[in-house]
């Protein structure tokens, strides 16, 4: 009964939402990083970031997540790209 005392007031998570931002940003990585795709273990903590922000409901917290997703997929390809030259 206290979760749901807890819960007054927040607004229901809008999963479509959701996965239209994941995967706009999983298309970005592929589009312009797409050797990031490959080492996907540097992006598993933001991916798990995102995930506890989504089942608290927090829209801020999730955006972040993915733009820390999109910033740790660049970082990896371009790391892999400075060791392919």
């Amino acid at each position: 009964m206290r979760a749901s005392r807890d819960r007054v007031g927040v607004e229901p998570w809008d999963v479509e939402w959701a996965a239209e931002r994941a995967a706009e940003a999983f298309r970005y990585l592929g589009t312009h990083y797409p050797e990031c795709l490959e080492a996907l273990r540097v992006l598993d903590e933001h991916e798990t970031a995102a995930h506890d922000a989504a089942m608290r409901g927090d829209r801020n917290a999730y955006l972040e997540a993915l733009r820390d997703y999109c910033r740790a997929g660049r970082d990896e390809a371009l790391r892999i790209r400075r060791g392919a030259a």
